[in-house]
């Protein structure tokens, strides 16, 4: 294996329920101890994986999917049909703030003395981009509410700092890019979809550039949303000379989808996700003994 150049970034996409395979690969990588990283990226779900992982509570994740986010009180399509939420963040947040809270002092008291760098995916609604937040003790858990707010299926209104926000995977869904203009020279990404996954423009993009016509930067953004997917795919498969990219992610027609309530089709995607994060661990380390 290579020599890297430069950071090493982890990079973890987003998707809603479909991040559970990701929670998967970051248990197996807490679980060994895993943490060669100097910056870690995160989006809507994959920014709360993240942020679990480095705060040490490597069954978080998974616990707050089988607890919370798969039952009905969370994701509730006749709530959504008569004008409410479909993914109700707001009650999320509150309960599991309430009951099963990040470790914020491990958290950052582990990045600062290694000198790593968090940073969590949002996009702007008046400019239309992304913005990599850097979040502190007393942000973090808004910052990860903004990143999850999904256009149309979360009907609040967010804001980081001063400016509405939204799901970060609206203006950029998996950072390598971004990881790569912060110096990293490999970059680990976690998909949640397949790696040969290419997006097309859906309903909730055509609906949501109509919905947020008062915004029409952000609904540009929704609608450029497949082709900047893309482009991060194919920098992900056509990286610049001397970068190193690491991908684990779901083979075709596995995995839940954004929505996905069967604890079941869950649990499966989890132990493929850690199945998947244990032979990366592995393979790394017999990497290194052959150097």
């Amino acid at each position: 294996m290579k020599k890297r150049a430069g950071k090493w970034a982890l990079v973890v996409e987003g998707g809603g329920m479909r991040g559970v395979f990701a929670a998967g690969v970051l248990n197996a990588f807490g679980k060994a101890g895993f943490d060669p990283f100097d910056l870690y990226i995160g989006v809507s779900a994959g920014a709360c994986n993240l942020a679990s992982h480095l705060a040490g509570q490597n069954d978080r994740n998974f616990d707050i999917i089988e607890r919370y986010s798969s039952t009905k009180r969370f994701i509730n399509l006749l709530r959504f049909v008569r004008g409410g939420h479909l993914m109700d963040l707001d009650w999320l947040w509150d309960v599991t703030i309430l009951e099963y809270r990040l470790d914020l002092k491990r958290l950052f008291g582990t990045l600062h003395a290694r000198e790593k760098e968090f940073l969590v995916a949002v996009t702007s609604m008046d400019r239309g981009e992304a913005l990599y937040l850097r979040p502190d003790e007393t942000t973090l858990e808004h910052a990860l509410k903004v990143s999850s707010a999904l256009p149309l299926l979360y009907r609040g209104n967010l804001f980081a700092d001063t400016e509405r926000a939204a799901d970060g995977g609206v203006a950029d869904s998996i950072p390598v890019r971004e990881a790569y203009r912060r110096g990293a020279g490999r970059i680990t990404v976690i998909r949640t979809r397949a790696s040969d996954y290419r997006m097309a423009a859906g309903r909730m993009e055509k609906l949501g550039s109509m919905a947020f016509r008062k915004h029409p930067r952000f609904a540009k953004a929704l609608e450029e949303r497949a082709e900047n997917y893309n482009a991060s795919v194919r920098f992900i498969n056509d990286p610049p000379v001397g970068i190193i990219i690491d991908e684990i992610a779901p083979l075709p027609g596995e995995g839940p989808g954004r929505a996905t309530r069967d604890m079941r089709v869950l649990r499966l995607a989890y132990l493929r996700g850690v199945e998947r994060g244990s032979d990366f661990v592995k393979n790394y380390h017999a990497g290194e003994k052959t150097r």
